[in-house]
């Protein structure tokens, strides 16, 4: 599945349908984690249609701290009979995999609010800052799927988090789409500041000033090693395409034959690779070290 499959999937999960097959781990798993409230109701229960929308509006108010599945009783009668529904719509909420609250009837907005609210009390304070620093490890690891599915649930609860949107647009790059990157910075305000929303912008700047072929400035420095310009060229043309360590690789042996050619231009452009490449990335970590020891040698 693409990314954007992977982002979809997340954001079905606050609000979903569910079946008797599923009830286990939609309801049951699912509240081991955050609160979970279940509408019982069906398509031709009057009250049931008024209910739904009040569910749904309190539950997306509280940004991810509490979820909402719905079960069509007439299809999915198994867990409605274990659980005793004798009317419509049953609400009840589920929290560490047993029940903790209930309700019958279609109840005013306000209360539906306060049945909420008072289960999103008891949802972990750091659920956010926990689901970011998984989605962060898994984007650490390479694991691309699991990374943006991370931020984009920390994007429903926070949907101005500039650090899920960070994540999430270093998740489109990494994954080849730069357009669905752009996307994402673009929700993010201009003046953000963001270590990771600073290195897309990087990154993509870095694609769009690349050269098209490298064939030519290979076959120039193979004729002359120091041919700075055809190696400075090369650099943007790989930096471009993503292969920030060879870019960066280039760029110091630029600087290794002479530190201050042209203005201090490898340079520079080493540090906008550092930046593309992500702070804590191994691309600027080794980078910096190998440029000190220029330097300072």
């Amino acid at each position: 599945m693409s990314l954007i499959g992977e982002t979809a999937a997340a954001a079905g999960d606050l609000i979903k349908d569910a079946t008797d097959a599923s009830f286990m781990a939609d309801v049951v798993e699912a509240s081991q984690g955050a609160p979970v409230v279940v509408d019982f109701w069906a398509p031709w229960c009057g009250p049931c249609r008024q209910l739904g929308p009040a569910l749904e509006k309190a539950v997306t108010a509280a940004k991810g701290k509490v979820k909402l599945v719905k079960i069509d009783i007439d299809k999915n009668p198994a867990f409605a009979e274990q659980l005793r529904v004798q009317s419509i719509p049953a609400v009840f909420a589920f929290f560490g995999g047993r029940p903790v609250d209930a309700f019958m009837g279609a109840l005013p907005e306000s209360q539906v609010k306060a049945f909420v609210d008072k289960l999103a009390a008891m949802a972990p304070a750091d659920g956010v800052g926990e689901m970011l620093d998984m989605a962060k490890a898994a984007l650490e690891a390479g694991d691309l799927p699991l990374a943006a599915q991370g931020f984009a649930q920390v994007l429903q609860a926070e949907p101005d988090n500039l650090k899920a949107l960070g994540g999430l647009a270093r998740c489109y790059m990494a994954g080849g789409e730069p357009d669905r990157a752009r996307e994402i910075l673009d929700m993010a305000p201009a003046d953000a500041k963001d270590a990771d929303l600073d290195s897309v912008r990087a990154a993509l700047n870095l694609a769009a000033e690349a050269p098209s072929d490298t064939g030519a400035f290979e076959a120039r420095l193979a004729a002359d090693p120091d041919d700075h310009e055809a190696r400075l060229a090369l650099a943007k043309a790989l930096a471009g395409r993503g292969r920030m360590e060879a870019a960066a690789d280039h760029l110091l042996q630029i600087i290794e034959r002479d530190r201050n050619w042209n203005d201090d231009a490898a340079r520079k452009q080493l540090l906008t690779i550092f930046e593309a490449a992500g702070p804590g990335s191994e691309v600027a970590r080794s980078g910096r070290k190998r440029l000190s020891a220029i330097l300072f040698s």
